[in-house]
């Protein structure tokens, strides 16, 4: 009888730790996303809050919108894919999961320059950019392949200045990159997002391109059509929450409806 009763304990005692253990294993989901560099200090944020809010965790990987796309394209295990540019969005259609797609943000292309002392400037066809830049380089990021550089030498293209500076831009891998080179002071300008610019202490936006110059700066993101994880979806809206919007908005995004 009281091998009986101490059986029926334990049967009991591991029924109790298994319910314990069921909302921390389902706590173990994970979700693998994929996201333009521009997004690193506002899309962590929100990472964190997600995590804080479901107990699931947010990996995310980081690097041009290019890059990501190619990975994507070859098999790389992404289950969000958020770019800074509906074109290489585009070129991932068939890798994305139907239905999941949606445009998420906008922003703004600034220039650029170290310190917070200098004067501002207008950025039209009459700016002497090559004359600011002196023996100096125009930090951009890849200007055939990252979106923040196919936004800027489109912009500069309209202005009629890219003639001016083509033989003087450091181009780099990813538009923080490009930021970075700006903030330690090894080139004199860059052309970045205005979201990035408000990440570094050690930069200042002197003039803005006007909207007309280049493409709209879009935000697309989608689900992957091979993703597995269960919460890929649920972290997807999430990005289109309240408690998202206020992140992106003060990070300095504009949050498309």
């Amino acid at each position: 009888m009281r091998r009986a009763r101490f059986q029926g304990s334990i049967v009991a005692a591991f029924l109790a730790v298994g319910i314990a253990l069921a909302p921390m294993q389902a706590a173990a989901d994970e979700v693998v996303v994929f996201a333009a560099a521009s997004l690193t200090n506002a899309l962590d944020r929100i990472a964190a809050g997600w995590s804080a809010e479901t107990g699931n965790t947010a990996v995310i990987s980081y690097a041009g919108s290019s890059a990501l796309a190619r990975q994507i394209q070859q098999g790389a295990p992404a289950d969000i894919f958020v770019s800074a540019s509906v074109d290489w969005m585009d070129a991932v259609a068939g890798d994305l999961r139907e239905g999941t797609r949606r445009d998420l943000l906008g922003n703004t292309l600034v220039l650029i320059t170290h310190g917070g002392d200098a004067a501002p400037v207008t950025v039209d066809d009459s700016l002497d950019l090559g004359g600011m830049l002196g023996d100096g380089r125009l930090a951009m990021a890849l200007v055939d392949a990252v979106p923040a550089g196919i936004y800027g030498k489109a912009a500069l293209t309209s202005l009629g200045l890219w003639d001016d500076v083509e033989a003087r831009v450091a181009q780099t891998d990813n538009v923080r990159a490009a930021l970075a080179l700006v903030a330690r002071n090894e080139a004199p300008l860059g052309i970045v997002y205005a979201t990035d610019a408000a990440a570094e202490d050690d930069v200042s936006v002197i003039g803005t391109f006007p909207t007309e110059s280049h493409a709209p700066i879009v935000y697309p993101a989608a689900i992957t059509a091979e993703s597995q994880s269960p919460v890929a979806a649920a972290f997807l809206d999430y990005l289109g929450s309240d408690a998202a919007r206020a992140i992106w908005e003060a990070e300095g995004f504009t949050v498309i409806e």
